[in-house]
C-alpha cells in the first residue's frame, strides 16, 4: 500500500513537471486568434489593442483571423473545431452567452471551450436625442409607465446585448419600452440623431463621439460600476435603485476544449499582465473599455451565470428571433 502511494505521488510529480515544461516550450510558432466578427468592429479593435503586447510577451506573433458571419457563429464554430494544440484561440464578446439561447448552433459554448481570461469590459450606454424630454432614467420610467409600448428605444439588433439591456430594464423597472431593432450601431445611432427614435441602447464606444460633441444626451450605463470612459454618467442600478441591473459587454479569450491546462494558464497570466500595462489600459479606455485580465475560473463562472441569467430573461420577455 505504501509503495502504491509513493508511485501515485511520483506520477503526480512527474505530471506537474511535464506541464511546467509544456508551458515553457509553448508557443514555438505563431498563435492564431479567431475573431468571429468583421474587421473594424469592436471585437476586432479590442483584439488588435492586445495583439502586439501579447506577441512580445509570448515571444511569438499573434495572428488575428476575422471569420465573420451568422452573428459570430461561423468563427466560433471554426474555433470549436480547431485542434486543441494551443495555437488557435477564440477572441469574442459577451454575445457568446446569448447566441446559444436564440440560435441552433453546432457547438456547445460550455463543453467545446475552455475559459482563458476576460480581456476587457464595457457597458451599454443609454442615450437620448437631445430634443427629447428624457434627461434621467426616472424620466424614462415615468413616461413608460404612463404610456406602455409607446416609448421606443433603438438597439443594434434583436438578441444583441443592447436589446438584452432594454428587455432587462423592462423587467426590473416594471415598464414596457418599445424595441426597434437595427442592423448595427451605425443605423441605430443615425435614426436616434435624426429623431425617428428617442432612445438609444448601444455599446459606449459607438456613441461617445456623439456624446462629446453634444449630439446625444447620455443618461446611464448598464454596468454595476461607472465607466472609466464616462465617469460622470450614472449606472442604471444607482439611478433607479435596482442593485441587480447589470449588462456587461465583455471581450474574452477561449481555447478549444482539451487544450493543455498549462498552455491556458500561461496565456491567462500574460493577458492579466498585458492589460495592466499603462499604454494598453489607456488604449482600451479610449474605446470605452476597462481592462480586466481575470482568472480562467472567473471567466468560466461568468459564462455559467450569464447563460442562466439570459435564459430566464429571454423566457420572461418572450424574445424570439424570426
Amino acid at each position: 500500500m505504501a509503495g502504491a502511494s509513493v508511485s501515485r505521488a511520483a506520477a503526480a510529480a512527474l505530471a506537474l513537471v511535464a506541464l511546467g515544461a509544456l508551458a515553457q516550450d509553448w508557443p514555438s510558432k505563431p498563435v492564431r486568434f479567431l475573431v468571429p466578427y468583421p474587421p473594424g468592429g469592436g471585437t476586432d479593435v479590442i483584439a488588435r489593442i492586445v495583439q502586439e503586447p501579447l506577441s512580445r510577451a509570448l515571444g511569438q506573433q499573434i495572428v488575428i483571423e476575422n471569420r465573420g458571419g451568422a452573428g459570430g457563429a461561423v468563427g466560433t464554430e471554426a474555433a470549436a473545431k480547431s485542434a486543441a494544440d494551443g495555437y488557435t484561440f477564440l477572441f469574442t464578446l459577451s454575445s457568446h452567452t446569448i447566441n446559444p439561447l436564440l440560435y441552433k448552433l453546432s457547438f456547445d459554448v460550455e463543453k467545446d471551450f475552455m475559459s482563458v481570461s476576460t480581456v476587457a469590459s464595457l457597458p451599454q450606454l443609454i442615450a437620448a436625442n437631445t430634443a427629447s424630454p428624457y434627461k434621467t432614467m426616472q424620466d424614462i420610467v415615468t413616461q413608460a409607465k404612463a404610456q406602455p409600448d409607446k416609448v421606443a428605444f433603438a438597439s443594434v439588433g434583436a438578441g444583441t446585448p443592447s436589446h438584452i439591456a432594454g428587455e432587462l430594464l423592462n423587467l426590473r423597472a416594471g415598464i414596457k419600452l418599445l424595441h426597434v431593432p437595427y442592423k448595427g450601431g451605425g443605423p441605430a445611432t443615425t435614426d436616434v440623431l435624426g429623431g425617428q427614435v428617442p432612445l438609444l441602447f448601444v455599446s459606449i464606444p459607438a456613441a461617445m463621439g456623439f456624446v462629446k460633441s453634444g449630439k446625444l444626451r447620455p443618461i446611464a450605463v448598464t454596468t454595476l460600476k461607472r465607466s472609466g470612459a464616462a465617469p460622470e454618467v450614472p449606472t442604471v442600478a444607482e439611478a433607479l435603485n435596482i442593485p441587480d441591473y447589470e449588462v456587461d459587454s465583455w471581450y474574452a479569450i477561449f481555447a478549444p476544449a482539451k487544450t493543455a491546462p498549462a498552455t491556458v494558464a500561461r496565456l491567462q497570466q500574460e493577458v492579466a499582465r498585458v492589460v495592466r500595462i499603462p499604454e494598453v489600459k489607456q488604449k482600451l479606455l479610449e474605446q470605452g473599455a476597462d481592462a480586466v485580465g481575470n482568472s480562467s475560473a472567473d471567466l468560466d463562472q461568468t459564462v455559467k451565470s450569464e447563460l442562466k441569467k439570459w435564459a430566464a430573461l429571454i423566457q420572461q420577455a418572450g424574445i424570439k428571433l424570426e
